[in-house]
């Protein structure tokens, strides 16, 4: 691996408030720093041993039995960013409540629409946070706070969190908000400013490096899945039907592999990881006509960022600095309806795009479940200091990520990996039509 890996967590100094979770010390099983989750959990036979340092041990998240904070002194901001994801409700209402009644914090500020609403500029209002207020927003999809991207002026973000006198942080977000979280981070240790800033990841697609799993990926894929079952649908109750769904995936098709696992009814699958062939015998619709001669239907699930070497681009980013993405799903389907014309063969194309249901649906169980730890952990940690850091969960425990290494890389489907293989298995795609 050619880069250095150090999950060493910054802290903002030293705790000498004692927690009020447990003032008789009977109830909670505090975590001390010393206690860590090995990285690599994998060994060969007669591998030498070495000595364990930050490279390979990831700090152990949970309450910590003396605090930085005092509870009554602290003035907490909360703020989502980027695109809606099952679970920002959920998140939020966690931070909330675990800050009111476990730490007895009773002064929550809800920073609307992104970073923008630090921004003068926008001229947009916080919101104050209660248990009473977020009671039931986890029943219902989307974020309470709003959300958008771009806003990022570090420096006037900083102004305004010193003149709001926020104590901690709460940046809920992705790749690009975790980026700004940490250069916003870096401004206030630079300002000599004590203020904790800890983030919760949120991205859908499941593409932050040393995050086991991102909130909100088990409800895309449950979601994903019933798409898929309706395009199957379609396509098996007519003549020659093919069922064209896509899923959100910019660069890493994690909700594509694994709503394609859970479904068993797709037999294309597309990811930004894997190149595929369009034309000739041995491309996608080549292979897409020997399918309808064998069967009479077929499914194909694209990931949004899959084939965009296939289609003319403009290089255009958007407020976040992702690049835009041309639609892969629309050109998946008039391509499939203007070769089987040339061909003179009758087809019945359904195409189903359900991102933005997906992206704005409440958490299910699991998901909603996930984020109520994800929230509890995160005010743990601010609250005893820890800076710099974002919760995860790394071998199916919840530990403190520094920021720097979660932004570092994206996490991606490896085209030589189990998962891709199972894929394959599952959807019996020919591989000749794949550059892997």
């Amino acid at each position: 691996m050619s880069q250095k890996l150090n999950f060493a967590v910054e802290y903002l100094g030293d705790r000498k408030v004692k927690s009020p979770l447990d003032p008789e010390g009977k109830r909670v099983n505090f975590v001390t720093d010393e206690e860590f989750i090995r990285f690599d959990i994998y060994a060969n036979m007669g591998q030498e041993p070495r000595e364990l340092d930050h490279s390979d041990l990831l700090e152990k998240a949970g309450p910590r039995e003396n605090l930085y904070f005092h509870p009554g002194h602290v003035h907490a901001g909360i703020v989502t960013c980027g695109g809606l994801c099952p679970g920002l409700n959920d998140v939020i209402r966690s931070i909330v409540r675990n800050l009111w009644y476990i730490y007895g914090v009773k002064r929550i500020t809800g920073i609307q629409y992104g970073y923008r609403g630090f921004l003068a500029k926008y001229d947009l209002p916080t919101m104050e946070l209660t248990p009473e207020v977020v009671e039931d927003i986890h029943k219902m999809g989307g974020s309470i706070l709003g959300s958008s991207r771009g806003g990022n002026d570090i420096p006037a973000i900083v102004d305004s969190i010193e003149r709001m006198n926020l104590n901690i942080l709460f940046p809920i977000g992705g790749d690009g908000t975790q980026s700004g979280a940490l250069a916003i981070a870096e401004e206030i240790q630079r300002r000599g400013l004590k203020v904790s800033v800890v983030g919760v990841p949120k991205t859908i697609d499941n593409d932050l490096s040393f995050i086991q799993k991102s909130f909100g990926f088990e409800t895309a894929v449950s979601k994903a899945v019933e798409a898929v079952y309706s395009a199957h649908v379609e396509a098996s109750d007519a003549i020659n039907g093919i069922g064209v769904v896509k899923v959100m995936g910019r660069e890493s098709g994690f909700i594509a592999a694994h709503s394609a696992l859970a479904s068993n009814d797709v037999n294309f699958c597309l990811i930004p990881e894997v190149e595929f062939d369009l034309d000739g015998d041995n491309g996608l619709l080549g292979h897409l006509k020997k399918r309808l001669a064998a069967r009479n239907h077929a499914v194909i699930l694209v990931a949004e960022g899959c084939g965009q070497r296939h289609l003319v681009s403009a290089n255009e980013t958007d407020e976040s600095g992702n690049k835009k993405l041309s639609d892969i799903g629309i050109y998946i389907r008039d391509r499939v309806n203007a070769y089987f014309k040339e061909e003179g063969i009758e087809v019945h194309v359904r195409y189903i795009d359900p991102s933005y249901m997906i992206r704005s649906a409440p958490a299910d169980p699991n998901d909603s479940s996930y984020c109520s730890r994800l929230g509890a952990n995160a005010v743990h940690a601010a609250m005893a200091g820890k800076t710099k850091v974002l919760i995860s969960l790394w071998s199916n425990k919840f530990v403190h990520l520094p920021m720097k290494m979660a932004v570092s890389r994206r996490n991606y489907v490896n085209p030589k990996g189990s998962l891709w293989r199972d894929v394959l298995e599952t959807t019996r795609q020919p591989v000749s039509m794949l550059n892997e």
